[in-house]
């Protein structure tokens, strides 16, 4: 399993993976779920990758060998429009799923893979989607200006909570740690290191990337201090009054 999540503010884009697998107890590794592909000063494109390990690097390498193939391959630097990017991602789930999906289906296995896709292209807006298994996707939004793949149920109320559109870069950063520290203390599938890349819009390039493992300082704090406030909180509440 994994967690991903991606933020869309009125600054920008905030993208955030985890990068552990596991195949098992005996056999977890590490692995980057954050692919980059731009062109500075025309486009950029961030995709996080959730599911089935070997469904998502072949989605990623289709995507990869098609860059410059021009309009009507599965080129993502030909696309007009962020949709339009969408939807070559999607088209590139079906490619994979018409060579590997038989074979899988033979070995009982599902095809279970899903991306962000996050960025802007020169002309339009800075756009966010989430693109399922089959090739469809969906699109954030002021009112849901973040999508969340992988083991999402942890991370999610903190985002509820403390997200909107108008949170600036640093505090939605913040929440996003948050959100990954509550993950991992629920499910142990879910892991350091943590890629967290942030695109300012209308800069058209790729800003700061950060990759931060169990000792990064600032991430060590924020789960230290998360855990003491949350306790605080809790103890300052009062208890019920019931004849218990």
């Amino acid at each position: 399993m994994t967690y991903c999540v991606g933020i869309l503010l009125d600054e920008g884009l905030i993208l955030a993976s985890d990068s552990r697998t596991n195949a098992g107890v005996d056999r977890v590794s590490t692995f980057s779920k954050m692919h980059v592909f731009e062109k500075p000063g025309e486009r950029v494109f961030v995709l996080l990758s959730a599911g089935n390990l070997s469904i998502t690097q072949s989605v990623e390498r289709v995507l990869a060998d098609s860059l410059g193939q021009g309009e009507g391959a599965l080129d993502l630097y030909s696309a007009p429009t962020m949709y339009q990017a969408a939807r070559t991602v999607g088209r590139a789930m079906r490619e994979v799923f018409q060579v590997d999906g038989p074979s899988l289906q033979q070995h009982n296995l599902d095809f279970n893979a899903s991306i962000i896709l996050g960025g802007q292209i020169a002309g339009g807006e800075p756009r966010l989607y989430m693109i399922y298994s089959a090739g469809n996707f969906i699109e954030a939004t002021r009112e849901t200006p973040y999508l969340q793949i992988g083991e999402v149920k942890y991370g999610k109320p903190v985002l509820d909570r403390m997200l909107d559109a108008e949170t600036g870069f640093a505090e939605a950063a913040k929440c996003a740690l948050i959100s990954f520290d509550s993950t991992m203390r629920s499910n142990v599938s879910v892991g350091t290191p943590i890629d967290l890349a942030f695109y300012r819009r209308d800069s058209l390039r790729l800003g700061h990337r950060q990759r931060i493992d169990d000792a990064d300082p600032y991430f060590a704090k924020i789960r230290a201090e998360w855990s003491d406030g949350l306790r605080k909180v809790f103890e300052g509440i009062p208890n019920p009054d019931w004849p218990i």
